[in-house]
């Protein structure tokens, strides 16, 4: 993909990976422009997503993000804080982030899904207006769906390494499994 073509995603909009009663609903900060260029969730060749939600065991085998629609056949689903697409997450405002957390959770309180799980700790501190929230899980709810803040899968969060995500991942994993139910 060349530049000119990733700059024309800036401002896209991506759709959600959705459906009601997921298990888990991933949100990711915003869309990146590769992400936006190809309607592909966590789309950028050096986003560890993909390889952290399978090595966490969410999925049976590595997922491309063009299959990100099989996602919901594992009670799992994707979407953002902040909708529109922007090369980095530092371009988006305060405000942004806010009124994103808003309709964040009308999103979950209209799903109902059991966890929400925010990939990126500092945007869910700013969305939520919880400024001393950490990794792992938070005490607030959105109506009965829990929160876990998860750290950002950006190649750009290089102090997380693959296999350090992939053990949070699976600890929101055994968290949301542990109801018994499938």
């Amino acid at each position: 993909m060349t530049p000119a073509e990733l700059e024309a995603a800036r401002d896209r909009l991506v759709p959600d990976v959705v459906a009601a009663g997921l298990r888990v609903l991933f949100c990711g900060i915003n869309p990146g422009l590769m992400t936006a260029a190809t309607g592909h969730h966590f789309a950028r060749p050096g986003n560890r997503f993909w390889p952290v939600l399978h090595a966490s065991g969410f999925t049976p085998r590595l997922l491309k993000p063009s299959e990100q629609h099989e996602l919901l056949t594992y009670g799992l689903g994707i979407t953002n804080v902040v909708a529109r697409a922007s090369a980095r997450a530092d371009e988006l405002t305060d405000e942004e982030y806010r009124e994103g957390g808003r309709i964040l959770q009308e999103k979950v309180t209209r799903l109902r899904p059991r966890w929400l799980a925010v990939a990126g700790v500092t945007a869910y501190r700013v969305a939520f207006g919880d400024k001393r929230a950490a990794i792992g899980p938070q005490e607030r709810t959105v109506g009965t769906t829990r929160i876990w803040a998860l750290p950002n899968p950006s190649g750009l969060n290089a102090h997380w390494t693959l296999a350090t995500m992939a053990e949070e991942f699976a600890r929101l994993r055994a968290a949301a499994y542990a109801d018994g139910e499938d």
